[in-house]
């Protein structure tokens, strides 16, 4: 892939993205769509993912901005399940694809469908966790399906690891190996994740510079990687648990760096989740080669739906069996409902990890066409087929969270609290130090209406809130306020510096009037 085609498919990439934003669609999936359709077109450049890239370049920044974002809490409540998903089903989806593939594929050894089991093992909760979060999911279901994109990328992998090694006869591979192989990599993997959290987060509390603590979190997720993969443990586990960590403790760190971060991964997974699933659509070309007969592309579909079903019935048991068996469990967590269930089980669409591990597996390995090819036709079909019907899955069975009121009302309890301790604060500050009335009725005012303002949520009226109107009325006062630096920027009587520095006064203000609705 050359320079230009790069950047054209970055620009394409984003162009689509752009577009299923503006019409409220789900971007992966029509991104997957229109790869599809160009890839027919002639002429169109050969787009063939590079593993190296992926893994290094690509999921690491996507996994460690997740896991900035993820609740270190809600995914410690909710472990278990999680660990279900994440290891107990990746593993049974290896091994169920791997039988079905090895005895539906004359030829194919079962080593070798092992790594086809293993390729397609673990969903990517990109499309799922964009569409859970736009139709409103419950909290507890979107932790799940988050959690287990999280950490089931390296049970897979490692899985993958170990299945490569027996179907090329590098090594010699038995059970006990395996697990013991996989333990030394996973607990590896979290353990460096956190040193490295640990340190890095020391740094940057004593750095005192947010651009310099933002460059440092740049660097996070691809040393923690290359750190992890150098001693050969679970590098994907690693970049995890670093961002866990990291995230948990940002209340911590600056608000500079806060807000920088913020920004920065947000841009950073537009561009990469676009680039990664048109990507997806554009390797038709690329595996399908003379190997590929009417007979092979039955059994794919065969498979595709083998992949599907084993999650129904790997899902149904684990959420329920535990709560039939353990009064702890039923008292400890919530009822999910069968309808959430199968939501859950649903959700299960494969994505660019599958492509990128079918892509690393050793031209050496008998039968890797196959194997690619497969891994292709399960990935795309979760894709369109799971993510295209998941939305009006979710309207059909009406599952939704129900979180929003009591958030409201445990913000607005916090809120209270904390204005009465800022005025407090404020009060002792004035008596170490006096200061003009007005500046002290003003922030008296602010810190009244921060705490109003969190109270009138409860209970949105049809007429217009104080805080609202106060809202309305201020982006009024700072569209005017810009409007008359950007003339006298034009008109030369001050320089762009001072623009921008006034400018990032009013767009702070602005944003924080935003974050208030």
């Amino acid at each position: 892939m050359h320079g230009t085609d790069l950047l054209l498919l970055l620009v394409g990439s984003l162009a689509v993205a752009t577009l299923a934003r503006r019409l409220s669609w789900s971007a992966p999936l029509l991104l997957v769509a229109v790869g599809l359709a160009v890839s027919f077109i002639p002429g169109v450049p050969a787009f063939e993912l590079d593993p190296d890239l992926i893994l290094l370049l690509v999921l690491p920044p996507l996994l460690y901005s997740a896991a900035l974002d993820s609740s270190y809490l809600n995914i410690k409540a909710n472990l278990k399940p999680i660990g279900l998903l994440s290891v107990g089903l990746v593993l049974a989806t290896m091994a169920v694809v791997g039988f079905v593939a090895h005895w539906l594929i004359p030829g194919l050894s079962l080593a070798a469908a092992f790594v086809l089991g293993a390729v397609v093992a673990p969903p990517d909760a990109v499309a799922a966790v964009s569409i859970g979060r736009r139709l409103g999911l419950p909290r507890r279901t979107m932790t799940i399906l988050a959690g287990e994109s999280l950490a089931n990328d390296a049970s897979a992998l490692t899985a993958f690891r170990v299945a490569v090694a027996a179907a090329t006869g590098t090594a010699a591979v038995s059970f006990g190996n395996s697990v013991v192989a996989f333990l030394v990599s996973a607990l590896g993997g979290i353990v460096i994740g956190y040193v490295l959290g640990v340190v890095v987060h020391w740094v940057r509390m004593r750095i005192g510079d947010g651009v310099l603590e933002s460059a440092l979190g740049m660097l996070v997720p691809f040393g923690t990687y290359l750190l992890a993969e150098s001693v050969h443990v679970s590098g994907v586990l690693a970049v995890v648990v670093a961002g866990l960590y990291l995230g948990h403790n940002s209340p911590r760190a600056g608000y500079a760096t806060r807000l920088q971060e913020t920004a920065v991964w947000r841009s950073a997974d537009v561009l990469l989740e676009s680039l990664v699933f048109a990507l997806i659509g554009l390797q038709l070309p690329s595996v399908i080669t003379s190997q590929i007969t009417m007979h092979v592309g039955v059994t794919a579909a065969i498979l595709l739906v083998v992949t599907i079903v084993i999650r129904f019935v790997w899902v149904f048991p684990a959420t329920y069996l535990p709560r039939f068996l353990s009064k702890k469990v039923r008292a400890r967590e919530p009822d999910p409902g069968w309808r959430g269930v199968v939501v859950v089980s649903w959700a299960g669409m494969r994505g660019v990890v599958s492509l990128a591990a079918a892509a690393a597996i050793p031209p050496s390995m008998p039968g890797r066409d196959m194997v690619l090819f497969c891994a292709f036709v399960i990935t795309v079909g979760t894709l369109l087929l799971q993510g295209l019907t998941l939305p009006m899955l979710i309207k059909k069975l009406g599952v939704r969270g129900d979180e929003q009121q009591s958030d409201n009302l445990a913000e607005a309890q916090v809120q209270h609290r904390a204005a009465e301790v800022s005025v407090t604060r404020l009060d002792e500050a004035i008596a170490q130090q006096a200061a003009p009335e007005y500046i002290v009725d003003r922030l008296r005012n602010i810190a009244e209406m921060r705490g109003n303002a969190a109270w009138e949520r409860l209970g949105r009226q049809e007429t217009e809130s104080p805080a609202a109107a106060h809202r309305r009325l201020r982006r009024v006062m700072l569209e005017a306020e810009r409007e008359v630096f950007v003339a006298a920027r034009d008109a030369r009587e001050i320089d762009d510096e001072v623009l921008r520095r006034v400018l990032r006064e009013l767009d702070l203000e602005e944003a924080r009037l935003s974050r208030d609705e």
